[in-house]
C-alpha cells in the first residue's frame, strides 16, 4: 500500500519534503486488492498494450517491466491498452524527460478512440516540458462528445525526471479526480441532471505518448524543441487498473452500480485528508484554472458552478 505525506507535512513548504506529516491512505484503497471483480493487468507490456505507432522508439527493460517511449526529430512513439473501461482506478508510474526538454509534451490520458476524433471523450494529464532549472507543469484537460477547452495547469512539489512518481485517475458516475502520488490535484464534478459537460456514457482506452509540441508547449511556444539534445526519454511502469471492462455487444458497464469500490460512496467525495491535501495544492500550485478565466470566458461553463467539495 502505497503511503504519502498529508497536507500539514507540505504546507510547511516544499523544502522540508513530504515525509514529516501524518502518513495516510485513502481506505478504500484497500478494496482494490480484495475486490472479486477486479480487472488487475497482467505483468507484461504485451498483455495490457500495443504499440500505436514508432515500434522502433519504443524499448523495455531487461525483465520488461519499465518501458520506454522516446522522441526525436522524426518521430515520437505512444501505446495503447487492449481493452476499454467505463469507471474505475487506473494509475502508472511515470518518470519524465529530464534536463532541456522544451517543446516536449508527454501525453498519459484515457480516451474513447484512436485519433482526436469529433465527439470523442477525453481525461487528460499532459506533462509539458521546460528548458532546465524551470518549474515543470501539468495540464489536465477533460472532453465530453468532442468539446474541451477545460484545462487546468499545475506545477509539482518535487522534480519529476529524478524518480518515479504515480498518475492515477479516478473515474466514476460522480466525479473524476487527477491523483499525483496520491494526492487529489483536480476534482471534476458531476450534476445530478443529464448535461453535457462530464463524460459517463462511453468506454475509454488508456494511452500514453511523447511527441513535439513546441508551437504551444513551453511559454506559449516561444520556446522550441532543441533537437542536439535527442532523443527524449520518457519512462513507464507499474500499470495498475481496477476498473470494468468493457465487452461488445452487451457490455457489463452500461448501468452503474456499488458492487465496486470505486462506485461506493466513500468513492463519490473527497475524504477529510484528501480535502486538507487538495487545499494545499489550490493554495500553492495552481497555474491556470479555465474557471477562473473570464476574459476566455465571458459566462463561465456550467459546470464550473459545481463544488469540488461537495
Amino acid at each position: 500500500m502505497e503511503k504519502k505525506a498529508s497536507s500539514s507535512s507540505m504546507g510547511m513548504g516544499m523544502g522540508m519534503g513530504m515525509g514529516m506529516g501524518m502518513i495516510w491512505c485513502f481506505l478504500v484503497y484497500i478494496a482494490i486488492s480484495t475486490t472479486t471483480c477486479s480487472a488487475a493487468p497482467k505483468s507484461s507490456f504485451d498483455d495490457n498494450f500495443s504499440i500505436m505507432w514508432s515500434e522502433n522508439h519504443f524499448k523495455t527493460s531487461e525483465d520488461g517491466q519499465i518501458w520506454d517511449l522516446s522522441l526525436d526529430n522524426d518521430t515520437g512513439c505512444g501505446f495503447k491498452t487492449k481493452q476499454k473501461y467505463r469507471f474505475g482506478w487506473f494509475s502508472m508510474k511515470l518518470k519524465l524527460v529530464g534536463g532541456d526538454s522544451a517543446g516536449v509534451v508527454t501525453a498519459y490520458y484515457m480516451c474513447t478512440e484512436d485519433g482526436a476524433g469529433p465527439t470523442r471523450d477525453e481525461l487528460d494529464f499532459e506533462f509539458l516540458g521546460n528548458r532546465s532549472g524551470e518549474p515543470y507543469l501539468i495540464q489536465t484537460n477533460i472532453y465530453k462528445n468532442g468539446t474541451g477547452n477545460r484545462e487546468m495547469r499545475h506545477q509539482l512539489w518535487f522534480d519529476p525526471t529524478l524518480d518515479y512518481h504515480t498518475y492515477s485517475i479516478l473515474w466514476n458516475s460522480h466525479q473524476i479526480i487527477f491523483f499525483v502520488d496520491r494526492v487529489p490535484v483536480r476534482v471534476f464534478k458531476n450534476a445530478d441532471y443529464e448535461n453535457d459537460f462530464f463524460p459517463n456514457q462511453k468506454p475509454m482506452y488508456l494511452f500514453s505518448s511523447i511527441w513535439n509540441a513546441d508551437d504551444w508547449a513551453t511559454r506559449g511556444g516561444l520556446e522550441k524543441t532543441d533537437w542536439k539534445k535527442a532523443p527524449f526519454v520518457s519512462s513507464y511502469k507499474d500499470f495498475t487498473v481496477d476498473a470494468c471492462q468493457w465487452k461488445d455487444p452487451y457490455p457489463d458497464c452500461v448501468s452503474t452500480t456499488t458492487e465496486h469500490w470505486w462506485d461506493q460512496y466513500d468513492a463519490w467525495h473527497l475524504t477529510k485528508d484528501q480535502k486538507l491535501d487538495f487545499a494545499w495544492v489550490e493554495r500553492n500550485l495552481v497555474i491556470y484554472d479555465y474557471c477562473k478565466d473570464t476574459k476566455r470566458f465571458p459566462k463561465l461553463p456550467e459546470e464550473c458552478s459545481l463544488s469540488p467539495w461537495d
